[in-house]
């Protein structure tokens, strides 16, 4: 295909390898640990079929874009849209897009760490047993504690980092692709594991019924809002990942066919974790809308309190561990492609650069439930403000900007014959690459506002 350009860049060994990474990088946290607990607040199967629309309607058409864009450029985000524009006859500035999904992915692996970490040390405390016999203000304890002492904090942010360098650092085969042939399957096992103990508990019945029997009732903007919100995060758009995966794609993979595998992948394993997750809950008369503290309250209250919860615990908190990892290497890897291209560094010296400079960020945002507590910007602690700014603003603003770019400024003859499509199914992305993504992503922008 004459469009995309030929370099000497890294590639992905196979296609699977590329799916596997990219759907690793897409079941991270917010599929194991976001996703349930939105389900939860959200009123059940109503939220996870809006959902489901809104990842076919929204998230495919931005995921394929970022892929072609990359794949097109075959360079870093920045360079890459920067290159393409000139190319098609539009301004440079084009490159800010890319520029504010690189700075986004920077930014979000500085408190995404932290919290990788957190997950790191409770399969230390599930496996000690150190939630057995608590009840719900002992488990709560437990992690109030471990929030309120910095030093702990610190020495578990390093080693979750510090592994996310070490496979980053290995390269695109090496590294990126090779720790998620690893660590995909691993996730997998573990999810069946967890979900068949869910069927022994007597409540996975109810589990199902809550996950897939919806309530319509409970659909209003605010849930409509949430799904949509969620089905553009949790597939690592705008932030630059995307793109950067796509820049190591040869011209025979076919995108569209490979985005289906990627979000089948990608919700199978979010509904798997609820199917996990839930009967546990149910089970032990807990909450499930019990928000961001399902995770790291809630379910070591029902694993310090069950036959075989310190197996369960153990496999629960290493599941969340290898989701975690899954997407933070990605969410390096743009950051390293632009160092590594834009300067003399070679890979490990990139990683290094880039992974130490994450790593004292995150230290304001771990620091922010303790010392820096009071330390407040426009009415927010640090670690909420990254959050904030990059969840509200820029990966929003940075899908929008590939979307438009490539379903406006690409000459469309050529992503027609790139994805492989009819007329008539040409005539179906268009109108969804040029109108439904867009305006979808700018409903939740507004709202977001």
């Amino acid at each position: 295909m004459s469009s995309v350009t030929t370099t000497a860049h890294a590639q992905w060994s196979s296609r699977m390898g590329f799916v596997l990474a990219a759907t690793g990088s897409a079941v991270g946290l917010g599929n194991i640990w976001k996703f349930p607990y939105m389900v939860g607040q959200s009123g059940g199967a109503a939220f996870v079929l809006v959902y489901l629309a809104c990842i076919a309607l929204i998230g495919v058409p931005i995921l394929v874009s970022e892929w072609m864009i990359g794949r097109r450029g075959q360079k870093n985000p920045i360079n890459t849209m920067s290159q393409l524009a000139h190319q098609h006859g539009h301004t440079r500035n084009w490159a800010l897009v890319g520029a504010v999904g690189v700075l986004a992915a920077f930014l979000i692996l500085s408190f995404y760490s932290v919290i990788g970490g957190w997950s790191l040390a409770y399969i230390r405390d599930a496996a000690t047993g150190s939630f057995s016999g608590l009840d719900k203000a002992g488990v709560a304890a437990i992690f109030e504690g471990f929030l309120a002492r910095p030093s702990e904090l610190l020495s578990w942010h390093t080693v979750f980092m510090a592994l996310t360098m070490i496979i980053v650092a290995m390269g695109v085969s090496s590294g990126l692709e090779r720790g998620s042939k690893v660590m995909m399957p691993a996730l997998a096992l573990i999810l069946v594991v967890l979900v068949g103990y869910g069927m022994t508990t007597g409540s996975f019945g109810q589990a199902v019924t809550y996950l897939f029997n919806p309530d319509w009732s409970k659909l209003d903007g605010g849930v409509l809002l949430a799904a949509l919100g969620h089905a553009f995060f949790t597939l690592s758009l705008g932030m630059g990942i995307m793109m950067a995966y796509g820049s190591y794609l040869g011209e025979d993979v076919n995108l569209l066919r490979t985005a289906r595998t990627v979000v089948i992948m990608d919700t199978v394993f979010a509904l798997c974790a609820g199917l996990a997750i839930f009967p546990i809950v149910f089970a032990n008369g807990l909450d499930p809308a019990a928000g961001p503290g399902l995770v790291f309250v809630t379910l070591p209250l029902a694993f310090g309190n069950i036959s075989g919860g310190l197996i369960l615990g153990t496999l629960f908190f290493l599941l969340l561990t290898f989701a975690a990892l899954t997407s933070s290497i990605s969410l390096l890897e743009p950051v390293v492609e632009l160092l590594e291209e834009r300067t003399p560094m070679n890979r490990v010296t990139s990683t290094i650069v880039a992974g130490v400079t994450i790593w004292a960020l995150g230290i304001a945002a771990l620091l922010s439930f303790n010392l820096w507590g009071d330390v407040k910007l426009a009415g927010l602690n640090i670690f909420d403000l990254l959050d904030y700014l990059t969840s509200k603003f820029m990966l929003p603003l940075a899908g929008l900007g590939a979307i438009v770019f490539a379903a406006w400024k690409l000459e469309q003859n050529s992503v027609k014959q790139e994805l492989n499509l009819g007329n008539t199914g040409f005539a179906v992305w268009s109108i969804l690459a040029r109108y439904v993504a867009p305006l979808g992503v700018l409903y939740v922008f507004w709202n977001n506002l």
